[in-house]
């Protein structure tokens, strides 16, 4: 039997989760089990890479998803995020060349576009000695994109048709409860109704939705049903967005505490020549970007907490654990874990530098998670992040105007408590 916990609490669905965990793993190490009344059943937690490479990769087949599934199903429907089984994987094979890099380099225009008026709104903000908004903005930056990749033009139709955004809904209700829920999947209907009209009047789109009314099913060659569609696309609404609009917003507040690497950043992209849409083979040259990017991401994990439940018996760390258990794998600590992390709180980028990645285990760092299950948008993600800070690092500093200190927010994505408010200098 695992260490176990003499707490009784709901682990990873309470808004201390985070908290209690950091001490349960000083007091228990890499694995323990604590018992959920809320579940009336034991969880187990795991931080050895040993055991999440077992969990997502090896043995990935004897899982499911666990905890907090039943929430983000009435969010999302049954999109890849929290579909399983055969149906998941047709979905998976269907959808997974929509992500290759030929396929994501070709959004460089909309990335770009998405930063330009981000930049242009900064200086008249700038302009008239005002703060910045770094936490709403990234929201606002990511969702833009992720829309216009998802919809193309039929964004502006629909914004002109109804005299808003009707998704703007999703970066500015930053709760994500029963109430939020029941707004967004309202926004089904516009959906269902603009796929219904593409299929009526066929024209060229090139976007997400265009390619997934393209997909077909390598078995049968059938297509993805207008349900099966519409849930996906609202998958990639909300997956698109929140996690790469958290990575960026903790990325400008180390940035903003760390000058020398700030000025490093800085550097290497004033070197480059200026391109107003880089692809993303140039953007990937950036190789200190990079490094500040994945050492943002080691540090503050948008999806801090994976789930999983077994199926069947498995052993973790010696430990037999029974079918039917959920099973947390806590991204926050294991990115942290000081057994493979030297002065694992300290912010340093040239840890990811080519000659320091043989220094930990390949499942230390996992930001997208691994094995089949795999982020999808992956290369989506790290494209935006990188050509964001190319385009605004380069003619910015951020500096931190603190109103209070930094809290964590750690639920379904770990965010700033209080958006962060910077002030813009021109270098």
């Amino acid at each position: 039997m695992p260490p176990t916990s003499e707490l009784q609490f709901d682990v990873g669905s309470t808004d201390d989760s985070l908290e209690r965990m950091k001490e349960l793993f000083e007091r228990h190490g890499d694995i323990y089990r604590v018992y959920a009344p809320g579940r009336k059943s034991w969880t187990y937690v795991i931080h050895h890479p040993d055991d999440v490479k077992r969990v997502l990769v090896a043995n990935h087949r004897n899982y499911t998803k666990g905890v907090g599934l039943d929430r983000v199903k009435i969010l999302l429907g049954n999109g890849i995020m929290t579909s399983e089984g055969e149906f998941w994987r047709r979905q998976r094979y269907m959808m997974q060349p929509l992500f290759h890099r030929r396929v994501i380099t070709q959004f460089a225009q909309v990335i770009a576009a998405a930063n330009e008026k981000l930049i242009e709104r900064w200086e008249a903000q700038a302009a008239r000695g005002e703060l910045v908004n770094v936490t709403d903005d990234m929201s606002e930056l990511t969702l833009d994109i992720v829309l216009r990749a998802i919809f193309g033009r039929d964004l502006d139709r629909l914004t002109q048709q109804l005299g808003a955004n009707p998704f703007e809904v999703v970066s500015r209700e930053p709760a994500r409860n029963l109430q939020f829920a029941y707004k967004f999947r309202s926004l089904t209907r516009l959906v269902a109704e603009l796929i219904r009209r593409r299929r009526s009047e066929p024209e060229e789109h090139f976007d997400y939705v265009a390619m997934l009314m393209n997909a077909r099913d390598k078995e049968t060659g059938d297509a993805m049903s207008e349900r099966e569609l519409i849930d996906e696309i609202m998958t990639l609404i909300v997956a698109g967005h929140e996690t790469t609009a958290s990575g960026l917003n903790w990325t400008w507040y180390l940035l903003s505490q760390h000058p020398d690497v700030d000025a490093r950043l800085h550097a290497e992209i004033a070197a480059t020549v200026e391109e107003p849409a880089p692809s993303l083979a140039q953007m990937e040259s950036l190789t200190y970007a990079q490094q500040v990017i994945n050492e943002a991401l080691r540090l503050y994990p948008p999806g801090w907490l994976l789930s999983r439940r077994t199926i069947g018996p498995d052993v973790l760390s010696g430990y037999t654990i029974p079918p039917g258990t959920d099973v947390l794998l806590n991204l926050y600590l294991l990115h942290r874990h000081p057994r493979y992390w030297k002065d694992p709180d300290r912010f340093d980028p040239d840890r990811f530098a080519p000659e320091n990645e043989a220094e930990r285990p390949r499942f230390a760092f996992m930001p997208f998670a691994a094995g089949p299950r795999h982020c999808i948008g992956e290369t989506f993600a790290i494209y935006e992040m990188l050509m964001h800070l190319y385009k605004v690092a380069r003619r910015y500093r951020l500096t931190f105007v603190p109103e209070r200190p930094i809290e964590l927010e750690a639920q379904i994505n770990l965010r700033t408590r209080h958006p962060l408010y910077m002030r813009l200098e021109r270098r």
